[in-house]
């Protein structure tokens, strides 16, 4: 199936691609040069994992992870691949921002700082935790599968609000770090004086925003959603709601199966047509 605005769609990913690889460049490029490197000993180096591993996690990774589906050379793809590829890749995520969060709070021990006294931390803090558990509830309803469909069709608009909101939030709390590290960190010069590292932090968060902004436009256009799986009504249980039946295909291809779902429909077809038959003939013989 073709997609409409197709090469507008290539040219709004590729700059989201290299917009969003060159604010993890940059976040290297800040804390190598201006910021004297990278460690693991309780010291400002520990500390600056932080800003790398959420910019590379939290910021793009997980965006890339939002449009996903969004690939049209996927649509071919099963569902249950592409919701692995999905969650995989939100998993990676996950790990990035918890071990940044670890060097952060080991930083601050070693170094006795208070911790979480800043809105920065609290909208940090509460960013992960929501992201943590629309991670697990992600993996438990959709990926796996045992929900119900009732469930799934509840679950799916609460599910895609959440993981925009949270990306959002990601954003907002990154430029929310960088401005007080900086605030914190440039005393002379000053960061009101314009120093070099505060202009390249300051370019640092704007490619930031031009990513989120790029990932937020790919992913709310719906001439560019990933198309529902053919005959999908069909296959669905009795009484599942189309949704449901969407939610229910991973099952299915999960399993490698030869037959495509044309061939499953026909096949459930010609079964139904010889049960009545047989019934009319039993029926014929009474």
């Amino acid at each position: 199936m073709a997609m409409e605005g197709y090469w507008r769609f290539l040219a709004l990913l590729g700059s989201a691609l290299l917009v969003g690889f060159l604010s993890v460049i940059f976040t290297l490029v800040w804390v190598l040069h201006y910021r004297e490197g990278l460690g693991w000993d309780g010291s400002a180096l520990e500390f600056n994992w932080h800003p790398v591993l959420v910019v590379t996690g939290f910021v793009f990774i997980q965006g890339i992870a939002i449009i996903v589906y969004r690939l049209p050379w996927t649509w071919k793809c099963s569902k249950f691949l592409m919701k692995s590829i999905h969650a995989g890749l939100n998993a990676v995520a996950a790990i990035l921002v918890i071990i940044a969060l670890v060097a952060v709070f080991e930083n601050h021990n070693v170094n006795n700082i208070p911790n979480m006294y800043s809105l920065h931390s609290w909208v940090g803090l509460i960013a992960v935790i929501w992201y943590l558990l629309q991670l697990l509830s992600g993996f438990l309803v959709f990926l796996l599968p045992w929900a119900p469909l009732s469930l799934r069709a509840f679950l799916m608009p609460i599910h895609v609000y959440s993981g925009l909101v949270i990306f959002g939030t990601v954003i907002a709390t990154a430029l929310m770090g960088v401005t007080e590290k900086l605030i914190f960190s440039l005393r002379n010069p000053a960061y009101s004086t314009f120093p070099p590292e505060g202009v390249f932090v300051n370019t640092l968060g704007l490619l930031i925003l031009v990513f989120g902004a790029l990932i937020f436009w790919i992913v709310t256009r719906p001439q560019w959603k990933r198309p529902k799986e053919p005959n999908s009504t069909i296959l669905q249980p009795d009484g599942g709601t189309e949704q449901g039946a969407r939610g229910s295909m991973p099952a299915y291809s999960g399993n490698n199966m030869d037959k495509s779902d044309s061939e499953l429909n026909n096949e459930v077809a010609a079964r139904k047509r010889n049960l009545a038959l047989d019934e009319a003939g039993q029926r014929s013989t009474m």
